[in-house]
């Protein structure tokens, strides 16, 4: 694969993943007790406005490439971090973060690799 094919990738997987989080959170069962509908609601917001972040760095993959540093960091990291956090206080058990951080931790892997084998593309 090409470089920019890389980008393109990296920034069409970290859409899909984020789309599929963002309707999953929406869903009501899934969202729990009352109080924490509009946190969800919120979460839900950010992982759709994400998604649309990543499509719009996919229209220039060689220019906006920096999207998936931010993306990596601290959106990423900060949501792995987070399910640390959650094992580690008791309040998930740790069978419930592991999909979410193999997810995790692929997305990163390939959105740095993609970030770094573009290399210099771009700059004059």
């Amino acid at each position: 694969m090409t470089p920019v094919t890389w980008l393109r990738t990296s920034y069409w997987v970290g859409a899909i993943a984020d789309a599929v989080v963002g309707i999953l959170t929406l869903v009501p069962s899934r969202m729990g007790e009352t109080e924490f509908r509009y946190p969800m609601g919120l979460a839900a917001t950010v992982a759709l406005g994400w998604t649309v972040l990543l499509l719009w760095a996919d229209r220039k993959p060689v220019e906006r490439k920096g999207i998936l540093l931010i993306t990596v960091f601290p959106v990423i990291t900060g949501l792995l971090v987070s399910g640390v956090y959650s094992v580690a206080s008791g309040l998930l058990p740790v069978a419930r973060i592991i999909p979410s951080s193999v997810v995790g931790v692929f997305l990163i892997v390939l959105m740095l690799y993609s970030y770094w084998n573009a290399g210099n593309l771009g700059r004059e």
